[in-house]
């Protein structure tokens, strides 16, 4: 296994000019870094509402695909929050198109529902947090959980449930988005992973 560093330096041994590239953190295959018009291209202009928490329009856009959780900038809101604070995107609905709207500590949750999870190794001789699982940690040692790509990671305990897995964190997590993958560990190794469903 070689690191990141080390498969820079062979890289540049090499001559290869990925070697100095920086890292991505969006969608990679995107050479100028226009996600929202990259997106407007393929999937087109479709006019939405941005609702508040309570449901009342406050401003409109030309795309649910342009947002992600936990924005705060772009938003072109008509009008400013009652408390006069910033507001974030705190849900996307792309079926009638809206964006939900409101303040950052919504966007706080400590709680994840995912789907089916996979499981890394054989089936374990007993059940670990509250659930069978397949090469999972002893029940003494730490479980934690990375929402994204190069992101925090968080301490959790986990269950499966009927069709899915429930992951309860340790402390609460902000921008978390259905479709993004919850990736358990026990130490550095994954143990597992599953596809967030919802957040709470």
């Amino acid at each position: 296994d070689s690191t990141k560093a080390e498969v820079r330096e062979e890289a540049a041994r090499r001559g290869l000019t990925v070697a100095d590239k920086p890292d991505s953190h969006d969608i990679c295959f995107i050479a100028d870094g226009d996600t929202r018009g990259f997106l407007a291209e393929r999937l087109g202009s479709a006019e939405g509402p941005i609702v508040d928490e309570s449901g009342a329009v406050v401003g409109s856009h030309q795309g649910a695909h342009g947002f992600t959780i936990g924005q705060r900038k772009g938003l072109h809101i008509d009008r400013p929050a009652a408390d006069g604070r910033p507001r974030y995107v705190l849900s996307i609905e792309p079926v009638s198109n809206t964006v939900t709207v409101g303040p950052r500590a919504a966007l706080q949750v400590t709680s994840i529902v995912c789907g089916s999870p996979v499981w890394n190794g054989p089936v374990s001789n007993g059940p670990v947090s509250n659930g069978p699982v397949r090469n999972g940690p002893a029940a003494s040692d730490d479980v934690t959980v990375q929402l994204r790509a190069h992101g925090e990671v968080y301490p959790c305990t986990f269950e499966e449930i009927a069709g899915g897995l429930r992951i309860d964190l340790g402390r609460a997590a902000t921008g978390v988005a259905a479709g993004q993958a919850a990736v358990l560990y026990s130490g550095s190794t994954v143990i597992g992973s599953a596809t967030i469903v919802s957040a709470g």
